[in-house]
């Protein structure tokens, strides 16, 4: 077997490689690099999934980076226990071929309750009192102590939120490098998110994403360069490329005023009440799943849709079925956003009405992906003041809501979704064994066996190497 390390650069792109990303330049020179086609839709959570299962959304149950959970009557984005998904795992075929494969999954999504030999991901402490604490979850459980001993507390509030920079992805890289060394898995799997937020809040023309660039640069670098120092393959992929977008479209908003999203109010703030709606939609970037409790009702539901500026295309079971999306979890209809639009969860018509949380980094509570939280609210004079004064009260054990994000959802300028995004901003895999892919594009699907091929193909070591 051959080790091997594969680095998830979210956002990489063929056109965001050059000057500014030099370590990644060099690499790609030295390998050879292909167009990935991604699934639909093109977001974290199917996409890793098509990664490690080799199957569509249809197959693996992805469907987007949350759904509506049927049998509960509640949204749920970004869950984490890999039980949730169907297919057979990388780790797993792995082990099928060679007993000694083993697999570290660092960060990549559904990391929880896997039978991955080691898996680190971001886990917060919610104490009763409100406070969320940074901290991660990691198999074994004493990975994470030793981590966060190595690396200190693992910058939960820098990998999402306004205050993201590149010590996130740094700390998962170190963290990697540490693994490598201690436990030598055979393949390892590691998460580096900081170009996608960069990508997201100023979009791939803006000259501000140069100095996001170097610094996902050097921290994939130093993997790199370990990874050749230690015997190991490498591949590099990302799971999408943002495209600039100006138009938000609140697809909620259009389907409350057509009478058919229900909200509750709870002292004063309305919150969305999926079993008393008629039809909702989930927005997750350029994708919206659209659920629909009456059948009856899918012709009008569709009908609004499709008059929505912005909205590119509705699809239905037979469009579904095409896209690899004709799953039970999937809405009724998926609404698909123009090259240049996303969807929006916003339901509220009136800002005075929304939600406590709206206005908070609350990936759990909200009813669908919300960019703006890489965002601080504009209209706060003294920001570092403002949270610095919010700090201190949940310090004193008081209560108090860290309510810094804007409900400007213009202020988004990169998204992504779709599959089909133009070629130099489309994703990519690069390998540093280029007799080892297929010439033309690779399907996400392909990138299973493509890790495994790492490992198993090319001349064996010597008996006893890994």
């Amino acid at each position: 077997m051959h080790p091997v390390v594969v680095l998830n650069i979210v956002g990489l792109t063929p056109e965001l490689i050059g000057p500014r990303t030099p370590r990644i330049a060099q690499f790609v020179h030295a390998g050879v690099m292909r167009p990935l086609q991604t699934v639909t839709p093109a977001v974290t959570c199917s996409v890793q999934a098509s990664f490690i299962t080799g199957e569509m959304p249809s197959g693996h149950g992805a469907v987007a980076n949350g759904w509506l959970f049927r049998d509960l009557c509640e949204i749920w984005l970004w869950r984490q226990s890999n039980q949730l998904l169907s297919g057979e795992r990388v780790w797993d075929a792995g082990k099928k071929r060679d007993s000694r494969f083993t697999c570290a999954n660092l960060f990549w999504w559904y990391a929880m309750a896997s039978s991955a030999d080691i898996a680190v991901t971001p886990r917060p402490i919610y104490k009763a009192d409100g406070r969320k604490i940074p901290d991660c979850y990691s198999q074994p459980p004493g990975l994470r102590d030793e981590l966060t001993e190595k690396l200190g507390t693992f910058p939960l509030f820098q990998f999402w939120g306004p205050a993201t920079t590149i010590a996130s992805s740094k700390w998962i890289a170190d963290a990697a490098l540490h693994v490598m060394a201690t436990r030598d898995p055979t393949l390892t799997l590691v998460y580096l998110p900081h170009l996608d937020y960069a990508l997201q809040r100023l979009g791939p023309d803006h000259p501000g994403i140069g100095q996001d660039l170097a610094d996902i640069d050097a921290v994939a670098g130093s993997l790199i360069d370990a990874a050749e120092a230690s015997g190991r393959r490498v591949i590099i992929l990302s799971e999408y490329g943002i495209v600039p977008v100006s138009k938000p479209v609140h697809i909620n908003r259009a389907l409350r005023e057509a009478g058919l999203l229900s909200v509750r109010v709870e002292e004063g703030g309305e919150l969305l009440d999926p079993p008393q709606c008629r039809a909702f939609a989930l927005a997750d970037h350029q994708i919206a799943h659209v659920y629909v409790s009456d059948p009856a009702d899918i012709p009008r539901v569709r009908a609004i849709i499709e008059g929505l500026d912005g909205v590119d295309a509705v699809w239905g079971k037979a469009e579904k079925r095409v896209n690899g999306l004709d799953h039970p979890r999937s809405g009724e209809l998926i609404a698909v956003a123009r090259p240049d639009a996303w969807f929006t969860y916003y339901y509220w018509l009136d800002d005075a009405n929304a939600p406590d949380f709206a206005r908070c980094v609350e990936i759990h509570r909200k009813p669908g992906y919300d960019p703006v939280e890489l965002f601080l609210d504009p209209a706060i004079r003294f920001p570092n003041l403002s949270i610095g004064w919010r700090l201190l009260k949940k310090m004193l054990g008081q209560r108090t809501l860290m309510d810094v994000i804007p409900l400007d959802a213009g202020l988004v300028r990169g998204s992504h979704g779709r599959a089909d995004t133009p070629p130099e901003r489309s994703p990519l895999l690069i390998s540093s064994e280029p007799d080892l892919l297929p010439a033309g594009p690779i399907d996400a699907t392909m990138v299973k066996e493509l890790m495994l091929a790492h490992v198993f193909d090319g001349p064996r070591q010597d008996q006893g190497d890994r």
